[in-house]
């Protein structure tokens, strides 16, 4: 990453109020120096599941959500890191892009669940809906061994995200929100899809970028991983693109007006409320 993207990216970071720096996401074949990450595991395959071949004890004692170790890494202020290996979840593994297709047992898991085995999560209606959500978010195959959240400014020179990914309250999310039109000039520029934590802050960012189109997605909204947000935290997650035209463009941009002035006040006030201040 070039040392004045760095530079410009606090007085950035000041003016929409984050005192948080984001996360940069990228795929690389060195782990980082230091960080969170699941213990290791084998991870299954369908062609194992339909044998009969898979130690579901195993895969649940070593059960390690994405989303916490990326909490355990924001509170720490260093990488949360990710492999075949170190997958944690059998969700987080195929959004990550490190298990394809995505095992049978998963589809019942999400939705309603198997009698007797496993209660479901009822997200989506079926597991015929589920397979079919598989197929729509086609999680790209991770292109390096490891999958790296780490705070931007960790970033070295020889080192560049694919994504930025902002945690923050309503306040922040408007100037987040209409920022990405403002660069973008498109006014669908921010999407909210269903989704795990992980498939907002990697898959569905990854899947518009593979299609050709420069999107923020909204995420955080999945019931089981907001015990890793603090309470009325959502995600933001842009591509790396975007989040440079948001470096470059911002002073240009409504966050210096009298208007974002008021909304400061706000954040401000917030803070001061969930005792952060």
């Amino acid at each position: 990453m070039q040392e004045e993207i760095k530079e410009e990216m606090t007085e950035f970071f000041e003016r929409l109020g984050l005192k948080e720096e984001p996360l940069g996401m990228f795929y690389t074949d060195h782990p980082p120096k230091e960080g969170f990450a699941p213990k290791p595991g084998n991870l299954p395959t369908r062609e194992m599941e339909i044998k009969g071949e898979i130690n579901w004890g195993s895969i649940f004692e070593n059960f390690s959500c994405v989303m916490g170790n990326i909490w355990r890494a924001r509170r720490k202020g260093t990488a949360a890191y990710f492999d075949r290996e170190r997958f944690g979840c059998l969700g987080g593994a195929f959004y990550l892009g490190f298990l394809k297709p995505q095992l049978e047992f998963i589809a019942y898991y999400i939705s309603t669940g198997i009698p007797n085995q496993i209660q479901g999560e009822h997200y989506l209606e079926s597991p015929e809906i589920t397979r079919h959500f598989f197929q729509i978010v086609d999680p790209r195959p991770a292109p390096a061994r490891y999958c790296v959240f780490k705070p931007i400014s960790h970033f070295t020179r020889n080192e560049q995200p694919e994504l930025v990914i902002f945690f923050a309250r309503s306040e922040i999310l408007c100037g987040l929100n209409q920022l990405a039109t403002y660069v973008t000039n498109d006014f669908e520029a921010v999407f909210s899809p269903f989704g795990a934590g992980c498939t907002g802050l990697v898959t569905w960012p990854l899947k518009f970028l593979a299609e050709g189109k420069l999107k923020a997605v909204l995420g955080g909204w999945d019931p089981s991983d907001r015990k890793f947000l603090k309470p009325d935290e959502l995600a933001f997650t842009v591509p790396w693109e975007m989040f440079e035209r948001m470096i470059r463009r911002w002073p240009d941009s409504f966050l210096k007006t009298p208007t974002w002035e008021i909304v400061r006040k706000k954040i401000r006030r917030s803070r001061r409320i969930w005792g952060e201040e």
